[in-house]
């Protein structure tokens, strides 16, 4: 892409039917990549739910799942309500790692610590350590 239009780069050779072929493939891939990107609290919801049935037998419930603002944090959860947030900015990592934040919140749903019960949950996800790294090097970076 380029200032809104997408530019595609192809053999001279290629002929016109296939060129046209292969931009709307690209243009529909951008789409479909540009809609994962785009923040939906639906999405949260959804991606939660799968969570809780997979590591926490369905048994999990929250008041509200949600992107927020946040500059410091990738993720709160009140524990007494059960609101989680996630940071707006979380929207355009990677799914595994965006599950991995929201496993961390629903971990605060049972315990409000970050003790070794805290942990044993949290690590029922079986990326908890390589998100961790990848969370770690994105901070250090900003």
């Amino acid at each position: 892409m380029r200032s809104g239009v997408l530019e595609l780069l192809v053999p001279a050779t290629m002929p016109h039917s296939e060129r046209e072929h292969w931009a709307e493939v690209m243009s529909r891939r951008l789409e479909r990549r540009a809609e994962r990107m785009r923040p939906s609290d639906e999405r949260l919801a959804e991606r939660a739910r799968r969570l809780n049935e997979r590591h926490f037998e369905g048994r999990l419930r929250w008041t509200s799942i949600a992107f927020a603002e946040m500059e410091r944090l990738w993720g709160s959860c009140t524990f007494t309500d059960g609101a989680i947030r996630i940071a707006r900015r979380a929207a355009s990592l990677p799914e595994w790692v965006l599950d991995y934040l929201l496993m961390h919140e629903l971990a605060h749903l049972v315990h409000s610590d970050h003790g070794p019960d805290f942990h044993a949950a949290e690590n029922r996800y079986p990326l908890t350590e390589r998100a961790k790294g990848y969370l770690l090097a994105l901070d250090s970076m900003g």
